[in-house]
């Protein structure tokens, strides 16, 4: 097991899992521009490790991540905010775009840039007393790390809009029947399980993967045509690595394949 430390982040590596765990327990894992920063060298770190297969995030004590920091936002300027809002930005689209992918375990509350950095990732798993929301129009905000754009896109504009407008959190269970999370579990089974669905992903054929997680987030938004046109692009592209080899070797061998992510 590796482990390294940043001042709000903690490391770890589990074979070819890393796990990130914010940990800002007393002000609930709250994103700061620090935080942010961390993240983002992080996931950038992790985004070129060839030993890492799969990332899971999440946050350590009583919440997953509350939302960004709002005593620290208090004094803004707009230029200011305008900053935050870019870092913000910038550290989601590096955890969305890695080539790994990402799962988030979240538990207690996963609110404002907390369920926006979830959103990010690419399968959201959620303990039994998670409260997911973004509540800003509470305070007078809207979203400022791409909430208003990844939200409608996973659950549909309607359900999007009524819990942006009306800043309701909700409950696990309501948040996995709108589709909003992948799968509900206990609380204490929930690094476990996250930990077991990363372990079945990280036997899968690397670059098989990193060309799916392309094909999906780069085609969501186009004509079917043109998505369909990028994944025989990608689909020869996984022809030609040395994984396929091995994996319809394995295949026909009736063996298990061992994968080297070229």
């Amino acid at each position: 097991v590796i482990s390294m430390s940043w001042k709000n982040i903690t490391l770890t590596q589990e074979e070819t899992i890393a796990i990130v765990t914010l940990n800002r327990p007393k002000v609930l894992n709250a994103l700061n521009t620090e935080t942010l920063n961390e993240l983002y060298k992080v996931f950038t770190q992790l985004d070129g490790d060839t030993g890492i297969r799969v990332i899971i995030i999440t946050g350590s004590g009583k919440a997953f991540i509350a939302g960004a920091d709002i005593s620290e936002m208090n004094t803004y300027t707009p230029d200011e905010a305008r900053a935050f809002s870019q870092l913000g930005h910038k550290t989601m689209d590096a955890i969305q775009n890695t080539g790994k992918p990402v799962i988030a375990a979240v538990n207690g509350f996963t609110l404002g840039g907390g369920l926006e950095l979830a959103l990010a990732c690419d399968i959201i798993i959620a303990s039994e007393n998670a409260v997911l929301g973004l509540p800003e129009v509470n305070l007078g905000l809207i979203q400022g790390f791409g909430g208003t754009q990844r939200l409608p896109r996973l659950v549909g504009k309607a359900r999007a809009k009524e819990l942006i407008f009306t800043g309701e959190a909700l409950k696990a269970p309501r948040a996995y029947e709108i589709g909003l999370v992948n799968k509900v579990v206990p609380q204490e089974d929930l690094l476990p399980e996250v930990e077991k669905m990363a372990q079945v992903i990280s036997r899968k054929g690397p670059v098989a993967l990193t060309l799916a997680k392309s094909g999906i987030d780069s085609g969501y938004d186009l004509p079917l045509s043109d998505g369909c046109n990028k994944e025989i692009v990608a689909f020869v592209e996984s022809f030609s690595s040395q994984d396929r080899e091995e994996g319809i070797k394995a295949f026909l061998e009736k063996r298990k394949p061992v994968f080297t992510g070229k």
